[in-house]
C-alpha cells in the first residue's frame, strides 16, 4: 500500500514545484554540481549558480515556482554584504576611508553623469525616469566578492577600496531613490527631509554604536555556547537590515554596517567567523546567486528593436562607466592594471540594488517594461562579466601578494600550549591561533603533562578526552593541532622536554599557581613554582596568561614594558606577535613604555611599513605600574612584559608580578610575557645596560649574540 502511494505522489508531481521537499532538495544540489562541473571549463562557480537559476525559474524550465526562494535569496544578499564588512581589515579601512570616498565619489558620478546625458539625449527618457535609470547605473553588487575572498586577496588595498566605494554609492543611490520616490508622489516637503535626516542619523547611531556594547556584553557573559553566539550574530545582521528599511534605505546598508559594528568583535582566526563564512559560501550566498538568475528572461530581446536598442544601450552603459571609475581611481592612487581589474570587477555586476531601483520606477510608473526588461538582461551580461574579470585579475593579484612575501625563516615557528583542566582549554587556545602567523603551516601542540606515580594509569583516560576535546575544538578552525602527551617526574620538567623536543618557539601558559592551597604555596616558595622551574628550563617566548571572559570583548590592549625591554634578544618576536593579536581581536593598542623603547618599536614599523594605530604613553619605572589603573577598564586586556632574573630589562619589581596583578585586576584578562632569551646570565657576566645605546636594534641584538658566545668561550676557560 505505501509503495502504491509513493508512485501517486510521483505521478501527481506537477511543474512548478511547489513543495518546499523537493524545491530544497533540487537547489542543493545545483549548489554541489555546478560548481564541480563548470570547474573543469574554467568557468566560475558563480556564474554556473547564475545560469542555473535561469534554467530553472519562471523564465526558463518553469521548475520551480516563482518566490519559492526569495527569503533566502534576500538573506543571501544581506549575507554577502554582512561578509564585506565583516572581513574588511579596519586598519586598512580607516587609512584607505579617504580613497574609498574618491572611489565612491566616480563610482557615483560618473555613471550617474554619462547616464542622464544617454538617457535623456538618445534615449529620450523624461526627466523622472532619467534621474531614476541614471542612479541605477551608479549602484552595484558585489557579487563576485566571494571569488576575491576565496582567492584570499580581501586585505589587498584595491579589495578594501572597492568594497567601501560599494557602500557610498550604493548609500547614495538608495537616499536619491527615496527623493525620487517622494517627488513622484508628491511628499517632497520639509516634513519629507527632516524624516530622512533623523531616521538615518538614529540607525547608524543603533548599527555603530549600541550594537557593539551589545556584542560585547553578550560574549562576556555566554563565554561557552558557540551555538548561541552564531545565532546572535545572524539576530543582529537581520535587526540591522530591518532597522535599515525603517530608515528609509535598502537593508543591505544594514547587514554591510553590522559587519562593521561586529569586526572588532569576531577574530578572523576563531570558529565563529569560520561557522559564519562556512554557512554563508554553502547556503546563503548560493542562494542569493541562483534567485538573481531566475529574474534573467532572455526572451525579453525578441519583443522588438526598442527593446533589443535599450537593453544593449543600458549594458554597454553599465559596463563603460564603471570601467571609467576604476580607470580613474587606478590614475588617481597609482594602482596596478591589475588591481584596477579587480576594482572594475567588484563593482562592475548589478543585482539587488538595480533591480530595487527599477522594480520601484516600475510600479510607481515611472519607466516602461522595455527598460525593466533591459536591466534584467544588464543583469545577466555585468554578473557574468564582473565574475570573469574578477576570477582572472583575483588569481593574478593573488600571485603577486604571494610573491611579495618575504621567504619563511629556516625555523618556523611553533606553539606548545600546555593544559591542565579542560576549563583552560578554549581560552588558551584561542590566544594561540591568534597570535600564529597565518602563513605558516606548522600544527599548535595542545600538551598535557601526566605526573609520573602510581595514579598515572587512571589520568591518562581523563587526560586523553581533554587532549580529544582540543583538537575537536581547534579543528573548528581549520587550523592544524597535534596533540602531545607526556608522563614525566612533574608537569615543568614534562614541558620543559617537549619544547626541546618539537622545537617550540612559543609557549602558552596557563595562569596555574594563583588558586593553590596554603600546602602548595609553602613548598612553592622553597622549591618554586610550576612557572619559576619552567622560566629556568624554557628560554623561548612564554605567554602566561590569566583569562575571565572571551578574548574578542575586549576593548583595549594595555602593553606594559620595563626599561631596556627593546634590548632583549625575543622583543622582535613578540611585539609582531602583540601586533597580530591586536589586529586579529580589533582593539585599541596603548603601549606604556620609556622614550628609547618607543623609538625601537616606531623603528621597526617603519622598516616593515606596518600601519597600525598604537597611542604611546611615557612610562619610565615598572614600579609604578599600578598607576596606569585609572587608564584601565574592565573590558582592557592587560598584557606586561617581564622578564627572567640577570636579563636587560629585568627588575626586582617583576618577581612577585603574577600574583601583584591577580590581586590589583582580578577581573582583567592578563597576559605576562617572558621574552626569549639565551640561557646565560647578562648582569653577572659583567654587561650594564648602560653600556648600550639603542642604535639599529639588529645591531644591539647582534652584539648581544657575540658576547653570549665570548662569555662561554670565559666560562669554559675557568672549568
Amino acid at each position: 500500500m505505501n509503495v502504491l502511494n509513493g508512485m501517486k505522489l510521483l505521478i501527481n508531481i506537477s511543474l512548478p514545484l511547489k513543495d518546499p521537499v523537493p524545491i530544497f532538495s533540487l537547489v542543493l544540489f545545483i549548489i554541489l554540481l555546478a560548481p564541480i562541473i563548470l570547474r573543469k571549463f574554467r568557468i566560475p562557480s558563480i556564474i554556473g549558480l547564475i545560469l542555473a537559476g535561469m534554467a530553472i525559474g519562471d523564465h526558463g524550465f518553469k521548475i520551480i515556482e516563482k518566490g519559492s526562494i526569495d527569503l533566502f535569496g534576500k538573506a543571501g544578499l544581506l549575507y554577502i554584504m554582512f561578509l564585506a564588512g565583516l572581513e574588511l581589515d579596519m586598519t586598512e579601512f580607516r587609512k584607505n576611508r579617504n580613497r574609498s570616498l574618491v572611489f565612491g565619489a566616480f563610482t557615483f558620478f560618473i555613471p550617474l553623469i554619462l547616464g542622464y546625458v544617454v538617457c535623456m539625449y538618445v534615449l529620450h527618457f523624461n526627466f523622472m525616469a532619467t534621474m531614476l535609470v541614471s542612479s541605477m547605473f551608479a549602484t552595484h553588487t558585489l557579487v563576485a566578492y566571494p571569488l576575491a575572498s576565496r582567492l584570499g586577496i580581501t586585505k589587498n588595498e584595491a579589495v578594501t577600496v572597492a568594497v567601501g566605494g560599494t557602500i557610498i554609492t550604493d548609500t547614495a543611490v538608495l537616499v536619491i531613490l527615496a527623493i525620487i520616490t517622494g517627488a513622484a508622489a508628491g511628499n517632497l516637503n520639509t516634513q519629507f527631509w527632516v524624516r530622512l535626516s533623523v531616521s538615518l542619523v538614529v540607525f547608524a547611531t543603533i548599527i555603530l554604536w549600541i550594537f557593539p556594547m551589545i556584542g560585547r556584553w553578550f560574549f562576556k557573559k555566554i563565554k561557552d555556547d558557540k551555538t548561541s553566539h552564531f545565532i546572535f550574530v545572524l539576530a543582529l545582521v537581520f535587526l540591522a537590515a530591518f532597522l535599515a528599511e525603517l530608515a528609509g534605505v535598502e537593508g543591505i546598508i544594514g547587514a554591510f554596517l553590522a559587519g562593521l559594528a561586529l569586526n572588532q568583535l569576531i577574530p578572523h582566526t576563531s570558529p565563529l567567523m569560520n561557522r559564519i563564512e562556512f554557512t554563508g559560501n554553502a547556503i546563503f550566498i548560493p542562494f542569493f546567486l541562483i534567485s538573481v538568475g531566475m529574474l534573467v528572461d532572455l526572451r525579453v530581446l525578441l519583443k522588438g528593436p526598442e527593446a533589443l536598442l535599450i537593453a544593449g544601450v543600458l549594458t554597454v552603459m553599465a559596463l563603460v562607466s564603471k570601467y571609467l571609475a576604476a580607470y580613474f581611481t587606478q590614475l588617481s592612487f597609482r594602482y596596478t592594471p591589475t588591481q584596477r581589474n579587480v576594482i572594475f570587477g567588484l563593482s562592475s555586476s548589478h543585482a539587488a540594488a538595480t533591480i530595487a531601483v527599477i522594480l520601484i520606477g516600475f510600479n510607481m510608473g515611472i519607466i516602461n517594461e522595455h527598460v525593466l526588461n533591459g536591466t534584467v538582461v544588464l543583469i545577466l551580461i555585468t554578473c557574468l562579466a564582473g565574475s570573469f574579470v574578477t576570477e582572472s585579475a583575483g588569481r593574478k593579484l593573488a600571485i603577486i601578494e604571494a610573491e611579495r612575501k618575504p621567504a619563511a625563516e629556516d625555523t618556523s615557528e611553533r606553539l606548545l600550549v600546555p593544559i591542565s583542566r579542560q576549563g583552560h582549554m578554549e581560552p588558551l587556545l584561542d590566544f594561540a591561533l591568534m597570535i600564529k602567523d597565518p602563513d605558516t603551516h606548522t600544527p599548535i601542540y595542545p600538551l598535557a603533562v601526566v605526573q609520573d606515580d602510581e595514579e598515572a594509569k587512571q589520568k591518562i583516560p581523563l587526560t586523553n578526552k581533554i587532549m580529544e576535546a582540543a583538537v575537536m575544538y581547534a579543528g573548528a578552525t581549520e587550523s592544524k593541532v597535534q596533540a602531545v602527551t607526556r608522563i614525566d617526574l612533574n608537569v615543568s620538567d614534562g614541558i620543559a622536554r617537549a619544547a626541546k623536543e618539537l622545537m617550540i618557539t612559543d609557549v602558552v601558559l596557563g595562569w596555574t599557581d594563583k588558586n593553590n592551597s596554603t600546602t602548595e604555596r609553602l613548598f612553592g616558595s622553597i622549591f618554586g613554582t610550576t612557572l619559576d622551574n619552567v622560566l629556568q628550563s624554557v628560554w623561548e617566548t612564554i605567554y602566561v596568561c590569566d583569562f575571565h571572559y572571551p578574548l574578542n570583548a575586549t576593548k583595549k590592549l594595555v602593553l606594559v614594558m620595563p626599561k631596556n625591554a627593546e634590548y632583549e634578544i625575543g622583543f622582535l618576536h613578540y611585539i609582531q606577535k602583540i601586533f597580530l593579536l591586536s589586529k586579529q581581536i580589533g582593539a585599541k593598542l596603548m603601549i606604556c613604555c620609556n622614550t628609547n623603547t618607543q623609538k625601537a618599536i616606531e623603528a621597526y614599523l617603519q622598516q616593515f611599513k606596518l600601519s597600525i594605530e598604537i597611542n604611546f604613553k611615557q612610562f619610565d619605572n615598572i614600579e609604578e605600574l599600578l598607576l596606569l589603573a585609572k587608564d584601565i577598564t574592565k573590558n582592557d586586556l592587560v598584557m606586561v612584559v617581564a622578564a627572567r632574573k640577570g636579563t636587560l630589562s629585568h627588575r626586582p619589581y617583576l618577581d612577585g608580578m603574577p600574583g601583584r596583578l591577580s590581586r590589583h585586576f582580578p577581573a582583567h584578562n592578563i597576559v605576562l610575557v617572558y621574552p626569549e632569551q639565551q640561557e646565560i646570565d647578562y648582569i653577572e657576566a659583567g654587561v650594564q645596560p648602560e653600556d648600550l645605546t639603542l642604535a639599529p636594534i639588529q645591531e644591539q641584538l647582534a652584539n648581544l649574540n657575540k658576547l653570549g658566545k665570548a662569555v662561554r668561550r670565559i666560562l669554559k676557560g675557568k672549568r
